[in-house]
């Protein structure tokens, strides 16, 4: 591991030396700052930023808080806020749920331990007071509040886009897989579908799930075709459970999309890599990440902010697994 002594040597100048430039503290001719500003370069040296930001009294470390890391979904999240964080000079503190209450908590309390300088979070108790106790700015992705700012997708129109995907291509029992209860945007995304469904001339049923996880969604998949053995068209919760519904689908001899069409939500990587490829409401995960790390950041330096609630847009992705998707064929 490359120590500031290292760092010290190979540029020729002292620790004190090496120490000022890094915390641009008290005056380093521009020859000899040139010098140690290339020896980090060549050591390929990384400063603790935890001792540092003691040292100085200020940090240049955020923290993200995702619910669930093992949903591809939020990983491209923490990739737009990681590269934009990066890119201003700010480095990341990740901690990852599980939808837990205890143990968001116990992130929160490690965030401020560290003395991070702000907070993005994609987890679902912004409402519940967890947050109150903090007294550095905070960013919503994801997620919705009147309390806090917030990076989000239009989830309402997603699932109205979801919809008519299927009503426009002739489905007409269709059924509509309502996501956990307890996450916002699971519900705006029904809401959205049900306009739409409830004014079509369509049978339609929906199917009430309470997870998003690999495991839950195979059981989901099959207690659809169980219970509606007749459905010729699913709205998905997200494409986890899009896949899910697919295997299983084809698992019973249904063609896609001739007997069954299949709509997801997110456009996870795996949704193109899938079989046939799955057709989605994709929602712009990097963008948001990015977004919210804008904003954060605009806050943490205290800028004048004239937008607290970024909405961006979704956007139908038509491939295989609806009618007259993109290489149609049945399988």
């Amino acid at each position: 591991m490359v120590t500031i002594k290292d760092v010290a040597k190979e540029a020729g100048v002292s620790v004190a030396t090496v120490s000022r430039v890094l915390n641009d503290n008290g005056y380093v001719g521009a020859d000899t700052r040139e010098k140690v500003m290339e020896a980090i370069s060549k050591l390929n040296y990384s400063p603790n930023e935890v001792a540092r930001s003691l040292y100085k009294r200020e940090s240049r470390l955020i923290g993200l808080l995702l619910p669930d890391i093992t949903n591809p979904f939020f990983p491209q999240l923490a990739r737009g806020v990681e590269d934009e964080a990066a890119r201003e000079g700010f480095r990341l503190l990740l901690g990852n749920s599980d939808e837990k209450a205890k143990k968001e908590q116990e992130y929160i309390q490690t965030f401020l331990q560290n003395n991070v300088v702000g907070v993005i979070s994609a987890t679902n108790r912004a409402d519940d007071g967890i947050y109150e106790p903090l007294s550095i700015p905070l960013v919503l992705m994801d997620r919705t509040s009147g309390a806090y700012p917030s990076v989000y997708a239009d989830g309402r129109e997603g699932g109205r886009l979801a919809a008519k995907a299927l009503v426009e291509r002739g489905a007409k029992k269709i059924t509509l897989i309502k996501g956990p209860a307890h996450v916002k945007p699971a519900m705006e995304r029904f809401q959205g579908a049900l306009e739409v469904l409830g004014a079509a001339e369509v049978d339609f049923s929906v199917l009430s799930t309470d997870s998003y996880t690999f495991d839950a969604a195979k059981g989901w998949a099959e207690e659809l075709f169980r219970v509606h053995p007749d459905t010729d068209g699913v709205i998905a919760s997200n494409d986890i459970v899009g896949i899910a519904i697919l295997h299983e689908a084809l698992r019973l001899g249904k063609r896609i999309p001739a007997d069954v069409q299949v709509v997801g939500y997110d456009d996870i990587p795996q949704s193109s890599l899938a079989y046939p490829p799955l057709s989605t409401i994709r929602q712009p995960a990097y963008d948001m990440g990015r977004e919210a790390a804008k904003l954060l950041i605009r806050l943490i330096k205290k800028q004048s902010i004239t937008e607290t609630a970024v909405e961006l847009p979704v956007a139908f992705i038509d491939r295989q697994t609806t009618r007259g998707g993109t290489h149609d064929e049945e399988s």
